[in-house]
């Protein structure tokens, strides 16, 4: 008889299927989240450690004194009040946030403080713009450069303006790229208010209109109103508004005019190719070669988002290689856009390239930020790269040893607003010149310093190292009224330096003559 083969028996299907375990997308979404913030954590932390490093070793240069003063007579301050006048050159936006640190008894050591916290904020922001144009990566390496390089961390560390102005206008590039992304007026209304305060923190931050006009007009896919841009405008102009009648109000209208009539006729004060021999090495060359592979990336998709930036790249650039007063500080406001331009060239690159591409342009910005926030120690200085070695020991001897009542003549306006705001006391600048045209409309010149000082009315001359770099001809006709009138040295600040053979030496940098007819 044939086998039998007995039924075949199956399995039961299961109820469910059954999967292995592994992370949900809400939990991979978390790790990010996490690697981004503890990213961004060490980068601010880095950032903000080289913003504050013996943040205070060297006293305020000559700006600063101006600034922290303003401050000091907003907060009403009897000791610095005579001194400095609320309204002179610039709107009051940034000094009206450090006249709070006088009101609660923090004095002029709150300045650079702020002023750090302020760069601290721009670095936040430009990974916020970075990671809406670009991603997470590109906003976090934006922050990293930002964070290090030496012309951001320079300018952070003083009490100037063009930092506040800077943090105000990556605000305004962030609402813009909002508004691009979303097509929301009220996004353009709010790029609009934060261009308002650009303008209230430096009023040269209105060529950056200029870069949203640019923008807009050279990127067909942005649609936007004529109604819409006139309402941002006005935005913008409402924002502005309380400085134009604050003016008005104290009957100081006519601070703003004379200031632009001074700036217009001035004559340059470096040469044409200023930023094309600073700038460089104060961004850093491989940031600029990062930025180039950035644009080199998106030169086929030919994005509304690299229009943006180089438009907020070129307003500054542009306007003040053709303007003659150039500063070092100015362009300050193109930084943010490069870098982000920057970290989108570095996070191109292939993943076993891209951590070392990164790594050496960190390191190349790193060696010489850390260079530049060390304690000053030469007899020369570049406006706005930092303090004055000397002038705030020489500006506390003259408030300790000086006469109430004295008067004193320096070389420049420089360094008389450095004695003004340490010594309390009157001073002049030998250099102010007595035409009108031809000064700051703020500073007031001594007519005839050899009739002041016969008639007793001047009693002491300053000489200082920096000014004497800046104006030679100034320095050498102050140390002859020294010499005329007697003068007895009776302070001398010095830097301690090395000499071309190894050996250390103290170099005089500020020098107090009393004078006698």
């Amino acid at each position: 008889m044939p086998a039998t083969t007995a039924p075949l028996q199956l399995e039961p299907a299961p109820a469910r299927l059954e999967l292995l375990p592994g992370p949900s997308v809400g939990a991979k979404a978390a790790v990010v989240r996490d690697r981004t913030a503890l990213l961004l954590g060490a980068v601010l932390t880095l950032g903000m450690f080289l913003r504050v490093w013996q943040i205070d070793a060297v006293g305020f240069n000559s700006d600063e004194a101006v600034y922290l003063g303003q401050a000091a007579g907003i907060a009403h301050v009897p000791a610095l009040e005579p001194f400095f006048p609320i309204f002179r050159a610039h709107p009051l936006l940034f000094q009206s946030v450090l006249s709070l640190g006088f009101k609660i008894g923090l004095g002029g050591s709150f300045g650079r403080l702020a002023a750090a916290m302020v760069g601290l904020v721009t670095v936040l922001l430009v990974f916020e713009v970075g990671r809406l144009l670009y991603g997470r990566r590109t906003g976090i390496i934006a922050a990293l450069l930002i964070a290090l390089i030496p012309y951001d961390v320079v300018v952070s560390r003083q009490v100037l303006l063009d930092g506040p102005m800077t943090l105000c206008a990556t605000l305004a590039l962030y609402l813009m790229a909002r508004f691009a992304l979303t097509q929301r007026a009220l996004w353009l209304y709010g790029a609009g208010a934060a261009l308002g305060l650009t303008v209230l923190a430096k009023e040269t931050g209105i060529v950056l209109v200029g870069a949203v006009y640019a923008f807009l007009a050279l990127s067909p896919a942005i649609k936007v109103t004529l109604k819409d841009l006139a309402k941002a405008t006005g935005v913008m102009f409402a924002v502005i508004a309380p400085y134009p009648l604050a003016l008005q109000l104290s009957g100081e209208s006519g601070t703003g005019g004379n200031f632009l009539a001074w700036q217009l006729l001035r004559r340059p004060n470096h040469e044409w190719s200023f930023y094309a021999t600073t700038i460089p090495a104060a961004v850093g060359p491989l940031v600029l070669a990062s930025a180039v592979m950035g644009l080199w990336r998106g030169r086929r998709a030919k994005s509304w988002r690299e229009t943006l930036l180089l438009a907020w790249i070129f307003a500054p650039v542009v306007f003040f290689q053709v303007w003659p007063v150039k500063g070092y500080q100015y362009l300050l406001p193109a930084a943010p856009p490069l870098v982000i331009l920057a970290a989108r060239g570095l996070n191109g690159l292939s993943s076993w390239v891209r951590p070392v591409a990164i790594t050496a342009v960190a390191v190349t910005l790193l060696v010489p930020t850390w260079h530049r926030v060390q304690p000053a120690r030469g007899t020369s200085s570049l406006a706005g790269t930092g303090g004055v070695p000397g002038g705030r020991e020489a500006g506390r001897w003259v408030a300790d040893n000086v006469p109430l009542g004295a008067t004193m003549l320096t070389v420049g306006p420089s360094m008389a607003n450095i004695v003004e705001f340490y010594g309390r006391r009157k001073a002049y600048g030998l250099s102010v010149s007595l035409n009108p045209l031809r000064r700051n409309p703020t500073y007031e010149p001594i007519a005839n310093p050899d009739r002041a000082i016969r008639a007793g009315a001047l009693q002491y001359v300053v000489w200082d190292a920096f000014s004497a770099g800046r104006s030679p001809t100034f320095a050498r006709r102050l140390l002859r009224y020294a010499d005329r009138y007697n003068g007895r040295v009776v302070d001398t600040e010095a830097v301690v330096s090395k000499s071309s053979s190894g050996a250390t030496v103290r170099t005089p940098v500020v020098v107090i003559y009393e004078v006698r007819p």
